[in-house]
């Protein structure tokens, strides 16, 4: 598919899954708002992927704030005219302790970036693609494989890509009538700076600790192209992308 012309929206731009779409995406011919806490990891994924200004747009944004939101899309409408594809990837996580020794402040970080981000991207984004013309456009939406499983000592994160899975299915709902698809792509262990503990070992459910496998986050980068580049009227709900001999299928 010929993408010049085409916008998409990668929030989470400036490091792993999120700056490795967004290159992506840039390479296929996409035009690219690269959205992200900091100004700095922005500017260095348009300068590795050598795109034009007249194809970037750099927007710091904090995606918990309903006002940051609202000024990335106004920024993107005013520079683009539209939007075709958006990819909500912006997340974190919270500490791997006992879910009694959480604060409150740490499980409300994890929801409000992970979940309430999600929403206020997505409803941005529906409003402009339901007004656009040609109307519609695709939302993706990073999940996880926590959206199936939950590690142990997960709870905000586990609880917040359960979420992503609920707001993944109502917004497909919700935008069929207006050309608008909306689809989910879990990730296991790709190996960004997020999964890196992984190669010193990370807790079981058995409660034994252990060295697990990862996967290039080239293959996730390129799914989320794939699942970009299909017509409005094919959809991909959900898309897993994992590890082979991550311990995830069967029982570990």
């Amino acid at each position: 598919m010929n993408a010049t012309g085409r916008i998409a929206m990668v929030t989470g731009a400036g490091s792993g899954i999120g700056k490795r779409a967004a290159l992506v995406l840039l390479g296929a011919g996409y035009s690219v708002v690269l959205a992200g806490r900091r100004l700095e990891p922005l500017e260095q994924t348009v300068q590795e992927a050598g795109a034009p200004a007249s194809r970037t747009l750099v927007m710091p944004t904090d995606v918990c704030d309903p006002d940051s939101v609202a000024a990335l899309f106004a920024a993107t409408e005013a520079k683009f005219g539209r939007l075709d594809v958006l990819f909500n990837n912006a997340g974190i996580g919270a500490p791997a302790i006992p879910l009694e020794d959480l604060s409150f402040a740490q499980w409300r970080t994890v929801l409000d970036t992970c979940v309430t981000g999600t929403f206020l991207c997505t409803q941005q984004a529906v409003r402009m693609m339901k007004q656009q013309q040609p109307r519609g456009g695709r939302i993706i939406n990073n999940g996880s494989i926590s959206a199936h499983a939950p590690r142990p000592n997960s709870a905000p994160y586990t609880a917040a890509k359960h979420a992503i899975t609920g707001l993944t299915k109502s917004t497909a709902l919700d935008g069929r009538a207006f050309d608008i698809n909306c689809g989910q792509i879990d990730i296991g262990n790709a190996a960004t700076e997020m999964t890196a503990r992984m190669t010193s070992g990370v807790m079981q459910a058995n409660g034994t600790v252990a060295v697990e496998p990862t996967m290039d986050v080239e293959h996730v980068a390129q799914a989320i192209l794939y699942m970009a580049n299909l017509p409005l009227d094919v959809n991909v709900p959900f898309m897993t992308v994992m590890a082979t001999k991550m311990p995830f299928l069967g029982r570990g």
